[in-house]
């Protein structure tokens, strides 16, 4: 596991403007930004005003592509289509499909209500005028992390009970599916240090305060949680964090989504906290979480059976533990991590102040950094190993590395 904690500071230390700031800078820095042949933005029409897509293509191809819609994570506070960038270009080669994030209304500038408006209204459009995008719009699905997460699963039961667009999948990762109460998590995890804490959760809270108090939040158009019949649900894939503080959120939602006859296939990422996905370049959980996702939608793409399984993943542990051992692999991780960061965030704060400047830098020292980048894959190559458990319906044990 990549421990973050000694970057992280408290919300509140930071104006909002700030803080929105420095989780995109964060989010470019420390998240991978595949290759992928085309990214473009566009422009439609909202409940609110105009909305922004960005419509990542894998590949040039003259042949109709299914979609995934994607809505980034925030707390419906920060994050924008940034954010998403590199999860987005992650999904799009994995699952070979046109993925397009949507850049809804945040809070506290807009009611908690306007990102569902939004969101679905995306959704529609997609479902409408996809094809002039070159998508399959017959073979469509939707995902978020965390407040996106909760988002992608309103949706899923919104555009249900109005009978489409049908949905092929539903991917929910951390997902905040209740926003009225706090489940077991929150206490077990909120004070530990990573990105989401007690204090960060209560910033949030304040922030939202104005809109929560004028919306009954125990409507499933907010907690989607509550909605008394989930049956006939698109299949869901949903991700937890064991040290997230709303992992709960997402065990719940995949036991209530089992129990209507939804079939779920639960990724449980025992030693993760909540937002790893954002930080797959030092953090192999968030690699093989998205290749992953990708493998599902790709399957749920070609109208494969839809899995009903609870895989648990985490490091691979040595047949041998010793402390000696233990802390040798701490400390290499977080060198190799702390290498790739550094490497990293310079790079992206070059290239915010300057695309040119930050292209010929990089065309300039590329012969130097070849053999540091092939003698840090293999050390990395080294600690990525993961091991993986199907605990549900039968236990099977596997080791895999992405």
């Amino acid at each position: 596991m990549v421990n973050l904690s000694t970057s992280v500071r408290p919300v509140e230390n930071y104006s909002l403007p700030k803080l929105r700031q420095g989780w995109k800078f964060a989010a470019l820095a420390l998240g991978r930004r595949l290759p992928v042949a085309s990214v473009t933005e566009q422009q439609i029409e909202g409940p609110g005003g105009a909305i922004a897509l960005r419509i990542f293509k894998p590949a040039k191809s003259d042949q109709p592509r299914p979609a995934f819609v994607w809505f980034f994570g925030g707390g419906f506070i920060i994050g924008d289509l940034d954010t998403a960038d590199g999860i987005c270009r992650s999904i799009a080669l994995a699952a070979d499909c046109i993925v397009i994030a949507v850049r809804y209304r945040l809070a506290p500038e807009h009611d908690l209500s306007a990102s569902r408006e939004d969101a679905l209204a995306a959704l529609n459009w997609v479902a409408a005028h996809g094809a002039q995008l070159g998508i399959d719009t017959s073979r469509l699905a939707i995902g978020g992390d965390s407040a996106g997460g909760n988002l992608s699963a309103v949706l899923a039961q919104e555009t249900f009970r109005r009978g489409g667009p049908d949905l092929c999948l539903q991917v929910l990762v951390y997902p905040a599916t209740e926003l009225a109460e706090k489940f077991p998590s929150y206490a077990e995890n909120a004070h530990r240090r990573a990105l989401l804490t007690d204090h960060a959760v209560q910033w949030i809270e304040q922030t939202l305060a104005a809109s929560f108090s004028t919306l009954n939040l125990l409507d499933p158009w907010y907690s989607p949680r509550r909605s008394r019949n989930l049956r006939g649900l698109a299949p869901a894939v949903i991700v937890t964090a064991g040290f997230d503080p709303i992992r709960d959120d997402g065990l719940d939602y995949a036991a209530r989504l089992r129990n209507a006859g939804v079939p779920v296939h639960l990724l449980h990422y025992k030693g993760q906290f909540h937002g790893f996905l954002n930080f797959d370049s030092i953090n192999g959980a968030g690699r093989d979480a998205l290749q992953r996702i990708g493998e599902a939608l790709k399957e749920a793409f070609e109208r494969k059976p839809a899995a009903d399984r609870t895989i648990e993943i985490a490091d691979r542990s040595p047949r041998r533990r010793s402390r000696l051992r233990a802390t040798a692999g701490e400390v290499a991780t977080s060198t190799l991590s702390a290498w790739v960061a550094t490497e990293r965030w310079s790079h992206t704060l070059l290239q915010l102040l300057s695309p040119k400047a930050a292209s010929a830098c990089r065309l300039l020292l590329k012969p130097w950094f070849i053999p540091t980048v092939l003698i840090r894959s293999k050390a990395i190559a080294g600690l990525d190993l993961l091991a993986a458990r199907q605990t549900y319906p039968t236990e099977k044990t596997c080791t895999v590395k992405h």
